[in-house]
């Protein structure tokens, strides 16, 4: 029969891993998110305000003080700093990250991670496979295609691709730019909260430095204390205070401005700038370490636009925080003009006497929402980390149903709490530790403009000329502030790059680890072949009632485990279901998309293979009901959809059961009326209905009753050693390194709401 004349009546056949995209509407577009109404933007940029411009709006507190670390010497290198301020707050958030780089979103998420899973997604470039066909279909893994496809964009894919060194490279950038974040985390509520408490000199002379000390430490302790209360929902509430925040520094900037120095505003000029490194010459290049303590912070402002839209925070830095923190460094710039030995206090000196006590209080209120920011970051930056197997396994609690990424994690939150009272404790002064806080911020961004530039040549598709223009202009400036930072390395930076060393090598032991084990798995799975012919052999196995679930990284194939099992074991119950947990480069998938499920033949084994897919800022226990019921009902979808394809398959292929007679009807009917063709439509379309209803509900009775018999969950404990002949680095790192993580920290049976009373681990030694 000729298969064009019943082009209609075909139906896919289904490849149970394939999935219809078409379920999920809601595709993203690149770098956005969907439309949302101007009221609604509008309420986001309010809120943004008190979320993402903490840190670099409490920045006036400490740069002049960090830049003129040994005083003023010229009347003019005020006018050089601050033109160097206004300049660089100018390339550097408001047209880099505000206008280009968030157009880097991944689903209107951002960060380090989403500009690596954009070029993941794009080229062939992830050390574990993740552009398999069932992946492509997610609606969120998805890029839009680019109009034109150059030559240029082809090559250097095809070069990343073919270059194991540049997968490792690209990976390694990641961790260190996500490391360096977290040393960000450390800092930022070390240096804001100690400036803001330095303020009290002022006020009183008897106030000590060990005084200030303490009281920041105190406050630090408070501040990780309350964490696990879920204080990243207050600091949507907290937007008004750093709105006063930023008015009331805006207003005494202006204040400053007009009453001692308005001629500051020549400062515009960049002339400035090349007379201020003519008289200072080194001292000039050192001060930039001080200097770009002005944008500390720029790169949440990328992180966190995933709570809220790229329009709402560009309005919010334009109409908000970018005029209030240019008037506030004006300002300073012209007190500092008339009073240059007070540089030292710039920002409390400067402000009127009667409004320095409400400002004393503002300033510790936005020091508090400026750290709660950057650990919540943090805290969304270790979840993203650990969902694409970078970072051990660590406890999760979603503090907010309403807003995605608001995690804590009790045990980072305790380390963090350690660290910033040890740095606070050890450095003591603003000054020495900006010397540390520099380099976190310079290398993130340095990172930042080297991912944007592979995602300009190969997903934007720019014209090289603005490429190039980025590289010297943007590129520059950032490596001229990354040397200055990395002078300093002596007198504090190498705090920052201590903590990144730390973390990078914990990560690149647990990642290193994942992926051996992962080809491990891949290399020894278990083919469906030998699985019929255990599963069919009355003999070596006895059937149980019931329904067993195994967990396994593994996706594609029926992993080593079961084999393992069963040769110990041997029984096998009436129904198994293969979960394959794997994590995808998107930020979400949406939960119509996340359970794929494939049949292993025969159909009489009742085995299943089941994908659950996750992006790396879901939650894998965020369900209202408990995992294994949500699997179990999947299943049954899947099951009544499957017999209702296979029925239409065969009627069409094969003609079985009276359908060939229907098939031979529609041929002789195909230039009768249009009424007649629909009467025939529809007795085949009843007939294949009847038959997929009836096959489904036999099998639906065989699932209920495994359901009703009882639910086991099957987890491999693996042990992990190096194998024979394995030489000293990689017994080091997999003996000792990856098992001292491994035992230290959280099981599997941890990542979903597993009953211990139904759960069985199975142990296996894994020879890498």
């Amino acid at each position: 029969m000729n298969g064009k004349k019943l082009s209609s009546y075909k139906l896919r056949r289904y490849d149970s891993l394939d999935i219809e995209s078409a379920k999920y509407l809601g595709h993203h577009r690149h770098g956005s998110k969907q439309a949302v109404e101007w009221p609604v933007i509008l309420s986001l940029a309010f809120q943004s305000i008190g979320i993402v411009y903490g840190d670099i709006g409490t920045s006036p507190l400490y740069v002049y003080s960090s830049t003129f670390s040994q005083g003023i010497k010229h009347d003019d290198d005020v006018l050089g700093v601050l033109s160097l301020i206004f300049h660089t707050i100018t390339l550097i958030p408001l047209i880099k990250y505000v206008f280009i780089v968030l157009r880097a979103t991944d689903n209107g998420d951002g960060g380090t991670f989403a500009l690596y899973s954009l070029l993941c997604r794009y080229a062939r470039i992830g050390l574990i496979p993740s552009q398999q066909p069932e992946n492509q279909d997610v609606s969120n893994f998805q890029l839009e295609p680019s109009s034109n496809r150059l030559l240029r964009a082809s090559r250097l894919k095809s070069k990343l691709e073919k270059s194991q060194f540049a997968k490792f490279f690209l990976l390694f950038a990641t961790m260190l730019g996500t490391s360096m974040v977290i040393g960000d985390g450390v800092l930022t509520p070390c240096i804001s909260v100690l400036s803001a408490v330095g303020g009290i000199k002022r006020a009183t002379s008897s106030v000590t430095e060990d005084m200030i000390v303490w009281i920041s430490v105190a406050i630090l302790v408070c501040l990780f204390t309350v964490q696990r209360f879920g204080t990243d929902k207050v600091g949507y509430s907290f937007a008004p205070i750093i709105c006063v925040w930023f008015a009331s520094v805006g207003t005494i900037g202006l204040y400053n401005f007009i009453k001692y120095d308005p001629g500051v505003i020549k400062a515009i000029n960049p002339v400035y700038i090349v007379d201020y490194f003519r008289r200072n010459k080194k001292e000039g290049w050192i001060s930039l370490g001080g200097i770009v303590l002005a944008i500390t912070g720029t790169e949440a402002l990328f992180a966190d636009v995933g709570h809220f839209t790229v329009r709402s925070i560009q309005i919010s830095m334009c109409t908000a925080t970018y005029p209030s923190l240019i008037l506030a460094y004006a300002g300073q710039a012209s007190f500092l003009r008339k009073h240059n030995s007070l540089v030292n206090d710039a920002f409390y000196e400067s402000i009127p006497g009667p409004l320095y006590w409400p400002m004393f209080v503002i300033a510790i209120l936005a020091a508090i929402i400026a750290s709660q920011a950057m650990i919540s970051g943090t805290f969304s930056i270790i979840q993203q980390s650990l969902s694409l197997g970078c970072f051990p396994r660590v406890k999760i609690v979603h503090m907010s149903s309403k807003y995605e990424g608001q995690v804590y994690i009790p045990e980072i939150n305790y380390l963090l709490m350690m660290a910033c009272v040890g740095v606070t404790l050890g450095f003591r002064t603003t000054e020495k530790i900006g010397n540390a806080y520099g380099i976190a911020v310079v290398f993130v961004m340095t990172l930042t403009s080297g991912f944007l530039v592979l995602i300009m040549i190969m997903i934007w598709k720019w014209n090289i000329f603005f490429v190039i223009a980025y590289i010297l202009v943007v590129g520059t400036v950032e490596l001229l502030y990354l040397s200055s930072v990395l002078y300093k390395f002596y007198r504090g930076g190498y705090l920052p790059l201590a903590f990144a060393a730390l973390l990078m090598t914990i990560m690149y032991v647990w990642n290193h680890v994942y992926r051996r084990k992962y080809y491990y798995e891949l290399d020894h799975k278990m083919s469906p072949e030998k699985l019929r012919e255990i599963a069919t052999d009355p003999a070596s196995l006895c059937c149980l009632p019931g329904l067993a679930v195994f967990y396994s990284e593994l996706v594609q194939g029926i992993p080593p485990i079961f084999k393992h099992y069963v040769e110990n074991v041997p029984a096998i119950h009436s129904v198994v279901i293969f979960v394959s947990i794997k994590s995808l480069p998107v930020s979400k998938v949406p939960s119509e998309e996340q359970f794929l499920f494939r049949r292993v033949e025969p159909q009489e084994l009742n085995v299943f293979r089941c994908v659950v897919r996750y992006g790396y800022t879901d939650s894998r226990n965020e369900h209202d009901e408990p995992f294994e019921r949500l699997l179990f009902q999947r299943l049954r979808e899947y099951v009544m959809e499957e017999h209702w394809t296979m029925t239409h398959q065969e009627r069409l292929n094969k003609g079985k059961d009276g359908d060939e007679r229907l098939v031979d009807r529609l041929e002789s009917a195909e230039n009768c009326e249009n009424g007649v063709k629909k009467e025939i439509d529809d007795e085949a379309n009843d007939n294949c209905k009847y038959k997929a209803q009836e096959a489904s509900e036999r099998e639906i009775r065989v699932l209920d009753r495994a359901w009703r018999a009882g639910v086991v969950h099957l987890i491999g404990e693996n042990e992990v050693v190096a194998g024979k002949g394995a030489s000293l680095g990689k017994r080091v790192l997999i003996d000792y390194a990856y098992n001292f993580l491994k035992k230290n920290l959280r099981q599997s049976d941890k990542i979903f709401d597993i009953p211990h009373k139904r759960m069985l681990k199975v142990g296996m030694t894994y020879e890498l």
